[in-house]
């Protein structure tokens, strides 16, 4: 049975899509079934992993609303073993239209839960806001992984989405969990990234990552080839963290 995780922060710029595509590459290097959902209207996570944004005629919009199966938006990428379910612009009208619907929180949920007999891991990129988009992926995930940048503000806006995912466990979907808070553009030489480690380690203790995330160039370049860290400079840093952090992930899961 697979694991749906949602990696949400509604802070944007702290390595979430980057988060979401090189951590669904390295769990697919190591031989687990992966799908990526792509609920983030800005469609990083698809462009990301090579998919041509505007030629997608169906992907997660659709499957929200339900007027196309899952089935219909799964893509393969280049990749090993991850498919995607791309995003488009049009995802921005969504939180418009579920406005008025019965169960809007439920409908991605309902949507992907049978997909877990098919695939070891469901990961949903979302979007930076704690929107009914946001609400529908912590809704449909069974736990949800908090990306935070080792940088001045990093802790400011937590705690709105730690109340967020309190009252999502409350109301809707008492089942999840809190995968890990994941540190990331860490950067050793820096006084301030020492602190802020220090400082959400103490605070968080057992809910933080043991592998954290390093600045590193090649990583931001690799988006603009539309690959993973895995497939553009598998011996780099910033594919060493990601795989560790698979490895982590797949040993806590096991």
């Amino acid at each position: 049975m697979g694991k749906i995780i949602a990696i949400a922060n509604q802070k944007g710029g702290v390595g979430k899509t980057t988060t979401s595509v090189n951590l669904a590459a390295s769990l697919g290097a190591l031989e687990k079934k992966v799908l990526l959902i792509d609920a983030d209207p800005q469609a990083n996570a698809s462009s990301g992993l090579g998919i041509d944004v505007e030629g997608v005629e169906v992907g997660s919009y659709q499957l929200i609303e339900h007027s196309a199966t899952a089935e219909d938006c799964i893509i393969a990428t280049n990749a090993p073993h991850v498919d995607i379910i791309p995003a488009h612009i049009d995802l921005v009208a969504i939180e418009i239209e579920l406005v008025d619907k019965d169960e809007r929180e439920y409908m991605l949920k309902k949507a992907i839960d049978h997909l877990k007999e098919t695939y070891d891991y469901i990961l949903i990129d979302c979007a930076p806001s704690l929107g009914l988009l946001t609400l529908n992926a912590l809704t449909a995930a069974d736990s949800v992984i908090i990306p935070i940048q080792c940088e001045y503000f990093a802790l400011e806006g937590l705690g709105k989405l730690l109340n967020t995912i309190k009252s999502v466990q409350r109301i809707h979907n008492q089942n999840l969990d809190i995968e890990g808070m994941l540190l990331t553009m860490y950067d050793a030489r820096l006084r301030l990234s020492n602190q802020v480690v220090e400082e959400v380690q103490k605070h968080f203790s057992d809910m933080v990552f043991d592998t954290i995330i390093q600045r590193n160039v090649r990583l931001g370049e690799a988006p603009s080839f539309g690959e993973s860290i895995i497939n553009y400079d598998v011996s780099s840093k910033g594919a060493t963290n990601y795989l560790s952090l698979a490895k982590e992930i797949i040993k806590k899961n096991h």
